[in-house]
């Protein structure tokens, strides 16, 4: 489309459980996710499931640590998506590669219209440019919409985007590879 280059981005995620001990028995633990974008670079999101959005500073991770007698890393589970960030007029996308350990697992596609901090004001903006490059691969209106009719898009709200994003790619089933005789 002639979008311009305007550097890289990255997100990343890291997955907490509660500890062993905190459970009671028969019940599975709460998963907390704790994710940077590098839009945010001074900032850490710290997302529970199934709840609030935490915005923290970057030294969060280092209170992730002290805590590991509450919350435990779900270890080989750090889910990531890095890529190229383009400007086209008024509108910021970003293509990423979504990576779980060293194998690719999907492809994101960020897309803001700047001038707009009412999500829901624009976009059927958002799904006319969107569908000129991705044709009907353009997705439904995103779960956060609904519960943010005339509110301010917030950084958190791009997270929990992010979250949804993986934690559907984390469940995906591997399609198995037929061998060869």
């Amino acid at each position: 489309l002639g979008a311009d280059k305007q550097g890289t981005f990255g997100v990343d995620c890291e997955t907490y459980h509660t500890a062993a001990t905190l459970g009671t028995q028969g019940q599975t633990g709460k998963l907390m996710y704790v994710m940077h974008n590098s839009e945010y670079p001074l900032s850490c999101f710290a997302l529970f499931e199934n709840g609030p959005c935490l915005v923290a500073d970057a030294n969060f991770d280092t209170l992730m640590v002290k805590l590991k007698g509450f919350f435990q890393n779900a270890k080989a589970n750090k889910i990531e998506s890095r890529g190229t960030r383009y400007q086209y007029c008024d509108f910021l996308v970003k293509l990423g590669t979504v990576t779980m350990g060293p194998s690719a697992r999907g492809i994101s596609v960020e897309v803001e219209y700047c001038p707009c901090v009412i999500a829901n004001d624009c976009w059927n903006l958002l799904m006319e440019f969107m569908q000129s490059f991705m044709g009907s691969h353009v997705p439904g209106v995103p779960s956060v919409f609904g519960s943010k009719h005339d509110s301010t898009y917030s950084p958190g709200d791009t997270m929990v985007q992010y979250m949804e994003l993986f934690n559907k790619i984390r469940k995906q089933q591997q399609v198995p590879v037929a061998g060869i005789r």
